[in-house]
C-alpha cells in the first residue's frame, strides 16, 4: 500500500534534483532559511502492519499506537520514499512575484489548487508543525501517522455519530535530529528562531491564497448571500467582517484547522510576528478554525497578554493548549532555558488571564511511557482533537472540568 502526504518545507534538499530530491537535511536550504518549497512524499506501507498498529491498544489511551506508528511509519520513509516537489518559475528574483504576473508559476499555488480540489471532497486540513530533535523522515512518519490516527474510525465510540475525515499538511523545519539532548535543544532553538520567517512566509501565502478564495465565495456562495440578507440592518463594517470570517475559516464547506507540537510552538510564536507584519491594522487574518498547542515548548505566561502567544486566538476560532506535567522532553527543556516553568507541563500560569477562545486540557491521567512527549498522536487524545475540529465542547466529548477556572479541563481514565 502507498501512503502520500503533502509538505512545505524551508530544509535544504539532498540529491541532484530540487524538484525530486532524495530527501531532506538538517539545514536550512541553500536559496535562504525562507526559501520554501512545496511537494509531496510517497512511501510503501504494509497495510496489515498499519490496521495491527491502529487496533493496537495502549495503557488508557485505548486504540491506535500513533507513537508505534511513527516509529515503523519512519523505516518506510527511509528505505521507500519518492518526492515530488511542485515545480516553480520566478523569471526575476528580484522583482516582485505580483509585477511579474503571469509568468510566475509558484509551487505554493499548485499545491493549494490540489489541497483546494482535496477539501471538495469533504476534507478539513490541519497544517502540522513538528518540534524539537526530528529528523525529515520522522517528521513526515508522525504527520502521516497522526493523519492514519485521527482518522481511525472506532466502531463503538463513533458509532451513529457524525465523522469528519482530515488531511494533514506538514510544515517541516531543518530541526537537528541528533541524540545529543543538551547541544541539539539549543542548536534546534536557533534553528526554530530562523524558522519562524520561513512558516510566517507560509501563513501569508495561505491568508493570500484564502483572499483569492473568498473572492469566489463573494461571488459564488449562497451561504454568503444569506449571511449579508441577515445581516441587512447591522453596520457595514461587522457584515464585511462576520463575510471574512466564514471565507477565512470554511471554504470549499470545509475548514482549516493548525496542530503545533513541542517547539513547533516557539517556531509558531515567532511566525506570528512575522504575519502581523505583513497584515493592515492592528488585528492578525483569521485563518483557522481551531489551532491545537500540544506540549508547547513556550514559557508558561506566552499567552498572557504581551506573550509570544497572545495574539494567536486572532488567526483561530478557538484555542487549545494539551499537557501534561511528567513531560520529559519539557524537562529538557527547563534545564537547557534555565525556565522550569513550561506551558506543556502545568498548562497556563494564569488560566483566568487568557483569552475565552483559549483552553487546556490536561492529559496527565491518560500519559504513560518514558518520554511522555508525543501523547497526542495516541488513540484517545487524537480523537479528542478530531472531535474539537468538528465543533464539539470539551464537555460533550467527556472532559472533565478541573475547577481551576472555567477554561481549565481534563482526561480521565
Amino acid at each position: 500500500m502507498q501512503t502520500q502526504l503533502y509538505f512545505a518545507t524551508n530544509r535544504g534538499h539532498e540529491g541532484a534534483d530540487r524538484f525530486a530530491p532524495d530527501r531532506y537535511g538538517p539545514r536550512f536550504s541553500s536559496d535562504g532559511m525562507e526559501n520554501l518549497r512545496f511537494g509531496r512524499v510517497r512511501f510503501d506501507v504494509d497495510e496489515a502492519k498499519v490496521l495491527e498498529l491502529l487496533a493496537r491498544r495502549r495503557e488508557h489511551t485505548g486504540a491506535g499506537d500513533g507513537e508505534a506508528l511513527q516509529d515503523y511509519f519512519a523505516r518506510c520513509v527511509k528505505s521507500s520514499q519518492r518526492i515530488e516537489c511542485y515545480r516553480e518559475s520566478i523569471p526575476d528574483p528580484k522583482v516582485n512575484e505580483t509585477a511579474q504576473g503571469a509568468a510566475v508559476k509558484l509551487g505554493s499555488q499548485a499545491m493549494f489548487a490540489d489541497l483546494q480540489a482535496d477539501m471538495q471532497q469533504g476534507r478539513d486540513l490541519l497544517v502540522l508543525v513538528h518540534g524539537f530533535n526530528v529528523s525529515w523522515e520522522e517528521a513526515v512518519a508522525t504527520a502521516a501517522a497522526f493523519e492514519a490516527v485521527i482518522n481511525r474510525h472506532d466502531p463503538q465510540l463513533d458509532a451513529g455519530q457524525p465523522f469528519q475525515p482530515v488531511r494533514v499538511l506538514l510544515f517541516t523545519w531543518p530541526s537537528d535530529g541528533s541524540a545529543l539532548p543538551w547541544a541539539s535543544y539549543k542548536s534546534d532553538r536557533a534553528d526554530a528562531r530562523g524558522t519562524s520567517g520561513a512558516l510566517g512566509r507560509a501563513l501569508l501565502k495561505l491568508r493570500d491564497q484564502l483572499h483569492l478564495l473568498g473572492r469566489e465565495v463573494r461571488q459564488k456562495s449562497v451561504e454568503v448571500q444569506q449571511l449579508r440578507a441577515r445581516m441587512a440592518d447591522r453596520p457595514a463594517a461587522e457584515v464585511e467582517r462576520a463575510v471574512a470570517q466564514l471565507e477565512a475559516t470554511q471554504l470549499c464547506g470545509q475548514k482549516l484547522h493548525l496542530l503545533a507540537h513541542s517547539m513547533g510552538n516557539y517556531v509558531l510564536q515567532n511566525a506570528l510576528s512575522r504575519v502581523y507584519e505583513f497584515s493592515p491594522g492592528n488585528q492578525l487574518p483569521r485563518i483557522f478554525d481551531h489551532v491545537f498547542l500540544c506540549a508547547p515548548d513556550v514559557d508558561d505566561d506566552a499567552l498572557e497578554e504581551g506573550g509570544g502567544l497572545a495574539r494567536v486566538h486572532q488567526v483561530a476560532q478557538a484555542v487549545a493548549v494539551y499537557h501534561n506535567p511528567g513531560d520529559t522532553a519539557l524537562k529538557i527543556s527547563d534545564y537547557t532555558k534555565g525556565n522550569p516553568d513550561r506551558l506543556g507541563q502545568r498548562g497556563a500560569a494564569r488560566p483566568q488571564a487568557l483569552h475565552q477562545k483559549v483552553y487546556q486540557v490536561d492529559c496527565a491521567p491518560l500519559v504513560t511511557g518514558l518520554t511522555q512527549h508525543s501523547y497526542y498522536t495516541n488513540g484517545r487524545i487524537a480523537r479528542d482533537i478530531r472531535l474539537a475540529l468538528q465543533g464539539q465542547t470539551p464537555l460533550a466529548r467527556g472532559l472533565r472540568a478541573t475547577g481551576l477556572a472555567p477554561n481549565c479541563w481534563s482526561f480521565t481514565r
